[in-house]
């Protein structure tokens, strides 16, 4: 099987490390890749969905499977079915979801999917109403994408009413803050769950749970994701269940039934209050850095499992994950997320233990090959080293450890992923 892999971060080098493993897969590309992504297989400098398309036809490509948001609320999906491609992600409408607050908010209301009380407005004096009436800290979220940081979370009413304002004036996020979301404020835990759809079926991975801010104890400012931690002990079977009859089965229902069948990730950000789960938000792609923990759990091989969500037969295989727990510790660049760094070569020492080197890896993600061969540290998020065990603190050590061995100019990571946890 050749397969196609969307995007440049350490979610699409974690799915390609996992297919790589897979002996039914034979030929690896990435668009556009990065620095390291040419270990597991060929980088392409293609953006064109058309184009990509070509590349498809004219080289066998059977699966193409998309990482990040974009090309799906673009229309990649689209492209690839009219032309008979199996693609892995959702339609252009379907990836609403993620595209567009409002429609995602709206869609819950209309399905009775449990979600946070909120407005949905242009309006400025609107939003400064309904900001009156909630209790402080309040949440304030642009329409549009914003690579994960178009939600402020204000800790008072006039803090909320200057995030309304800074976005509908366009001065936060540009046009797609034009239209904002302002919704209460959940008290309880959070969670990243992911399901992978194929628009009647669905599977759920093992959940996570993500360290947003970038210092430890989750102070600072919010981040992509400095870290994360698969499977959480804070989801029990109970909160799984309610999950599945409450949220995805409605969710894939509903989708259908209003001629949008979602197929792919669908990534539920989850606040847990009082036992009950409540939908933060909806995703349609892998969380990262959470996707660089789940792919090392999964024990089914990787091409079965995206090629049949894929065609719509996911019923049709059995998914299995390993009994072991992953932590992910992000390597970030000096002045993330406040500005570009300077390039800085990344050293990685000889791994001496064989215990380290058989369980734990590193996701790479801001990296680029210089002429002299070398990988220099470019991103914001560098790269992920994941660590395995049988136990969450056996994970952690292992991640940490392989932190050690890895060294640039300016490095900086949290250095308590999974404290909820332990």
């Amino acid at each position: 099987m050749n397969i196609l892999i969307i995007g440049a971060g350490g979610r699409e080098y974690s799915i390609g490390m996992a297919l790589k493993k897979d002996k039914s897969v034979e030929k690896l590309y990435f668009a556009p890749g990065n620095g390291a992504t040419d270990n597991l297989g060929e980088n392409l400098s293609i953006s064109d969905f058309d184009e990509l398309a070509d590349f498809c036809e004219a080289n066998s490509v059977d699966l193409t499977i998309v990482g990040p948001e974009a090309p799906l609320v673009d229309g990649i999906v689209d492209t690839f079915e009219s032309r008979g491609l199996n693609i892995f992600g959702p339609t252009a409408k379907a990836a609403q979801l993620e595209g567009s607050k409002i429609f995602m908010k709206n869609f819950l209301a209309r399905h009775n999917i449990p979600t946070a009380k909120y407005i949905e407005t242009d309006s400025i004096e609107d939003a400064y109403k309904f900001i009156n009436s909630l209790e402080a800290p309040i949440v304030v979220k642009a329409d549009g994408l914003c690579g994960g940081k178009g939600v402020i979370i204000a800790q008072t009413h006039d803090e909320a009413k200057k995030a309304a304002g800074d976005m509908l004036s366009g001065n936060s996020f540009g046009e797609a803050g034009t239209s904002i979301v302002v919704e209460e404020f959940l008290d309880g835990y959070e969670l990243s769950v992911f399901a992978i759809c194929d628009g009647e079926d669905f599977v759920v991975l093992p959940a996570a749970q993500d360290h947003k801010r970038l210092l430890n104890g989750d102070k600072g400012p919010n981040t992509g994701g400095m870290g994360a931690y698969a499977p959480t002990p804070l989801v029990n079977d109970e909160i799984y269940r309610k999950l599945d009859e409450k949220v995805i089965v409605p969710t894939l229902k509903g989708m259908k039934e209003e001629g949008n069948p979602f197929k792919g990730v669908l990534f539920m950000g989850v606040m847990v209050v009082d036992g009950e789960p409540i939908i933060l938000e909806y995703n349609v792609r892998f969380g990262d850095p959470e996707c660089e923990e789940i792919m090392p759990l999964l024990k089914t091989p990787a091409s079965e499992l995206f090629y049949n969500a894929a065609t719509g037969k996911l019923k049709d295989i059995n998914i299995e994950f390993h009994d072991k727990y992953a932590v992910g510790v992000v390597m970030a660049s000096r002045d993330y997320p406040y500005s570009s760094s300077e390039p800085a070569e990344i050293i990685i020492d000889d791994i001496v233990h064989d215990d380290l080197e058989a369980n734990s890896h590193i996701s790479f993600a801001g990296v680029s090959r210089g002429e002299d061969g070398k990988l220099y540290a470019t991103g914001g998020r560098v790269l992920v080293c994941v660590g395995m065990g049988d136990s969450i603190a056996q994970a952690q050590e292992r991640a940490y450890m392989l932190v050690g061995q890895v060294h640039f100019a300016g490095k900086q990571c949290r250095t308590d992923i999974a404290y909820q946890a332990l």
